[in-house]
């Protein structure tokens, strides 16, 4: 994944706190569609300095994709499948499919909540300095570099 935002400060351990601008996946054009309510978020994220970025600037922020299709996983597929396995035990053994079937969803939200703590806590997610904003990254911000001032 990777995201454009701005560097706010050097650290000399080789990383910088870099300033990322999180917007709802409609891109917050609330005028559009008559106000969702969208808001953007800001956030603090510590980053690899690999190309020497200096406070002020915009660069590339690279993450891996494993931990967000792992997470993905958990959560949306986990308790589809606890569901369906439950549905066909119960249904096999006890003659109450949609019982077990329920319970194995619910077994599937605890397990994928108790993912998510753990994951949160651990915060292994690295996050590298990859390159400057060039002319492509500038296009692809829809709403201009001021979002990350």
């Amino acid at each position: 994944m990777e995201q454009l935002v701005r560097v706010r400060e050097v650290y000399e351990d080789g990383t910088a706190q870099v300033l990322c601008i999180r917007e709802s996946a409609c891109s917050g054009d609330c005028h559009k569609c008559s106000g969702c309510g969208a808001v953007k978020q800001s956030m603090l994220l510590r980053a690899v300095n690999a190309i020497g970025a200096k406070p002020g600037q915009l660069v590339m922020v690279t993450s891996e994709s494993a931990p967000v299709l792992r997470g993905a996983a958990v959560l949306y597929l986990l308790p589809v499948m606890l569901f369906i396995l439950g549905y066909l035990l119960g249904a096999a053994w006890w003659n109450a499919g949609a019982l077990c079937g329920g319970a194995g969803f619910l077994l599937g939200i605890a397990l994928a909540v108790v993912y998510d703590r753990l994951v949160v806590k651990k915060r292994n997610t690295v996050y590298t300095i990859t390159g400057y904003a060039g002319k492509d990254a500038a296009v692809s911000v829809t709403k201009g570099d001021n979002d990350l001032d």
